[in-house]
């Protein structure tokens, strides 16, 4: 395909504004795929995103258009994910293209993703096309959603495209946008080999895939190819591109995005945003790969059974190859065992990891409570990143505890601005202002430690606003904190998966509620089990599972009242014997009942 004749572009918006359906209804549109093989959400191939109906994996795939203008051109689309914890998946497909749709919700308007995502598209110079979608909903507002987008992202109202993805409305007139206003893709064809790796999988048969995007030069089946970061050296055993199945191809040449395969059995050797050369005539630099994404929430990964490890190892550096944003390394508990400490970008990040490493590779899993990278101050000088509970030193050699802070934007209706302070008040945060968007709609900016948004703050505020709050963050620096660390003792032993750093102020509030929800989810046994809540030594709650009750009397009729004494005090000195060396088992759910305590 002619370069002139190719446009590269991804689709960009806030969750729930209906990216995959805009996608479904292109793709229909142009025909690529047949009315048989075609079903609602089609680039979303993976169950757990039908499931949750959100875009987890950013999708590519290669349609052919024949414009009004006579020309047939090949556009290459990517469908991105809407959710801040995927933020990544987004920076990565925007560096593959010269354009972008930004959708925008008819009836919700401009959200704080929305705005995040544009800025986005805007640091890699891209072409935005803006798109109005769900016009056909009772609630949508299109001209107050206009003025937010000239106001807000400072966009031409004569840009403007109205469309319902759902209906196929305006599905043509965005075709045409695109061809229009999206340039072609630069770079030549005469120049050495430069690829950016944007993405890959790992395949039974072909062994690691290689999503990448051609900027110069071209990529044939045979070719020896060079990855410029790590100088690893392979041959092309196959090319392709996605339409949206893998189809073979002989070549591909820049300005085109599609997947090659090199027989790679490593999933450690493929680092995303690495730049693939010829061997024989290797460029002279490296493509600008993609910023270091720095984790925000760590938590342990472990097997439930023991023997299921070397199977974990394995699916975690295979699900490394499919998202570059997720991170581990080994690690042991004593309650445990071993198993992994993983850095993930938020909690649903987290829960998705978790649930795909559970399907997709047929493991029992318990993640242990999440926390964020606290710097440690100790008394010799040195600063220390804890990640972990376990490795928090005693308070006797810290002199003091930095953590994270982040600037958070918040877009509300104004009815809820109240009920939204009181909740940003009762997380630490501190406000910094308040501007209303239009008539309807009020920005806070506010700025918070990070452990306070990690846990429960985005569900919150969408329960507050009945779901039509947003929120967006950024880090920002790091605080002095007053933390502690919080034991878990079940029956005197402490429970190292439980414990958690949490803030002094929140401490006692923290391990009440933990206790209480242990208690609700570990099973009776046939001794009694104290659950308590500790810092240091000192206990701070406490709750008691009383022993299942047997009735030793029961086959007693009559007769004197000494037998039953007797009786009595045999089980008495069992469940006490029991209560030393009796095993309590802690199953799964409590795990997660202290994510949610």
């Amino acid at each position: 395909m002619e370069k002139d004749l190719t446009r590269n572009f991804s689709i960009i918006a806030h969750i729930d504004h209906g990216k995959s359906t805009l996608a479904d209804r292109i793709i229909e549109f142009t025909k690529a795929v047949s009315e048989r093989e075609f079903h609602d959400q089609l680039l979303d191939d993976m169950e757990l995103e039908r499931e949750r109906g959100i875009t987890i994996k950013a999708s590519a795939v290669r349609i052919d258009y024949k414009a009004k203008d006579g020309k047939t051109y090949c556009l290459n689309l990517i469908d991105t994910p809407g959710h801040v914890d995927f933020t990544y998946e987004v920076s990565k497909s925007i560096a593959a293209c010269e354009g972008a749709l930004l959708l925008v919700d008819a009836s919700q308007g401009v959200e704080a993703q929305t705005v995040a995502n544009l800025y986005l598209a805007l640091e890699h110079n891209l072409s935005i096309v803006p798109i109005i979608n769900k016009i056909d909903l009772q609630n949508a507002d299109v001209k107050k959603v206009k003025k937010q987008i000239i106001d807000i992202l400072g966009l031409e109202e004569s840009e403007i495209i109205l469309a319902s993805a759902k209906e196929g409305k305006g599905t043509e007139a965005i075709l045409e946008k695109i061809i229009k206003k999206i340039p072609a893709p630069s770079g030549d064809l005469s120049n050495p080999l430069q690829a950016l790796i944007f993405d890959s999988r790992f395949d039974t048969y072909k062994g690691a895939v290689l999503f990448v995007r051609v900027v110069n030069g071209v990529i044939k089946n045979g070719m020896n190819i060079k990855m410029m970061n790590t100088g690893m050296v392979y041959e092309v055993k196959e090319v392709g591109v996605f339409r949206p199945k893998p189809t073979q191809i002989d070549k591909l040449t820049c300005g085109e995005v599609g997947y090659l395969s090199c027989n790679i059995r490593d999933a450690r050797e493929v680092v995303i945003g690495d730049t693939v050369t010829n061997n024989h005539a290797p460029a002279s630099s490296l493509l600008p790969g993609y910023r270091k994404v720095n984790p925000m929430v760590y938590c342990g990964i472990y097997p439930i059974t023991p023997k299921d490890f070397p199977v974990l190892k394995d699916a975690v550096e295979k699900m490394k190859l499919s998202d570059a944003s997720f991170i581990f390394e080994p690690e042991s508990s004593v309650a445990l065992g071993m198993g992994f400490r993983c850095g993930f970008l938020g909690l649903l990040h987290m829960e998705i990891i978790q649930e795909r490493l559970e399907r997709e590779y047929n493991l029992n899993l318990v993640a242990t409570t999440p926390s964020v990278i606290y710097e440690v101050i100790m008394k010799k000088g040195e600063i220390m990143n804890v990640d972990n509970p376990s490795k928090f030193p005693p308070p006797e050699l810290i002199t003091g505890v930095e953590e994270p802070y982040a600037r958070v934007f918040i877009i509300i209706p104004k009815e809820s601005i109240g009920d939204v302070m009181e909740l940003t008040e009762s997380k630490r945060a501190i406000y910094k202002s308040t501007e209303f968007l239009d008539e309807e709609r009020v920005r806070l900016v506010y700025e918070m430690p990070i452990a306070e948004i990690i846990t429960d703050f985005y569900d919150k505020i969408k329960s507050l606003t009945r779901g039509y709050g947003s929120l967006d963050y950024e880090i920002i620096d790091y605080r002095s904190a007053e933390v502690v660390k919080l034991d878990v003792l079940i029956n005197g032993e402490i429970i190292d998966a439980l414990s958690c750093l949490v803030n002094k102020e929140k401490a006692q509030q923290k391990g009440r509620a933990l206790v209480k929800k242990l208690k609700e989810t570990i099973p009776r046994h046939l001794f009694k089990i104290a659950v308590q809540a500790a810092i240091g030594g000192h206990i701070i709650a406490r709750e008691d599972i009383s022993s299942l009750g047997k009735h030793v009397t029961g086959k007693c009729y009559g007769g004197d009242i000494t037998r039953k004494r007797k009786l009595w005090s045999k089980q008495k000195a069992g469940k006490k014997r029991m209560k030393q060396f009796g095993k309590v088992q802690i199953p799964q759910e409590a795990f997660f009942a202290a994510l949610k305590a």
